[in-house]
């Protein structure tokens, strides 16, 4: 896909009006974020990292995404969303339940991990489990719609979209503290944000 706004890099805003203190230290914060080795064991790891790569693959062309990292952290600190299913277990515990079942469903269906699945087989895999057509025990009270739902695509996205390359890619203008946005109708946008080909401002 071509890249819509070439040349854009949010970053570039970090040391002006248009960043505060606060926002550079939780943005600096955020891309220094190591994968942390204490919220998931290697197996898991691999799969998220596999499944991620097909689900938020990286912004061509632009700084690579810690998405991994970012969801590491997450899950090492427990942070749910203060709200959940019922049926489905809190953060940390849905996360290792439902990688280890990805991991078995990948296993029973094609007799390799699920980080070893070829591109297409692991999208075959994974929109079976986002219509809930899996085989595996291992799923056990898990219900594996749930955890696609609640769980792995909105805290992969919700990772994704919490790094500036990706706020770059489709054109955000990200955090604008304390200078704010003016131009709030369709159409429209202030002069320091990003302009798309085509567009005549």
């Amino acid at each position: 896909m071509a890249d819509r706004f070439p040349g854009y890099d949010v970053l570039a805003k970090r040391d002006t009006q248009s960043w505060n203190a606060p926002t550079r230290r939780a943005i600096d914060a955020r891309l220094a974020l190591p994968e942390r080795d204490d919220a998931l064991d290697a197996r898991q790891l691999a799969t998220l990292s596999a499944v991620a790569a097909r689900i938020v693959p990286q912004p061509a062309g632009r700084a690579p995404v810690n998405t991994v990292a970012i969801l590491l952290d997450k899950l090492a600190r427990n942070a749910g969303d203060g709200f959940r299913p019922a049926a489905l277990p809190p953060l940390a515990e849905a996360w290792r339940r439902g990688l280890d079942a990805l991991d078995a469903e990948a296993r029973a269906r094609h007799g390799v991990p699920c980080a070893s699945l070829a591109d297409g087989l692991l999208d075959v895999l994974l929109r079976a489990v986002e219509a809930g057509d899996v085989i595996s025990p291992a799923w056990g009270g898990l219900d594996p719609v749930l955890y696609w739902t609640w769980r792995l695509i909105p805290d992969l996205v919700a990772a994704y979209y919490a790094h500036p390359s990706a706020w770059s890619a489709m054109g955000f203008g990200g955090p604008a503290s304390p200078r704010g946005y003016v131009r709030l109708d369709a159409n429209r946008r202030d002069p320091w944000e990003a302009g798309e080909v085509g567009d005549d401002g």
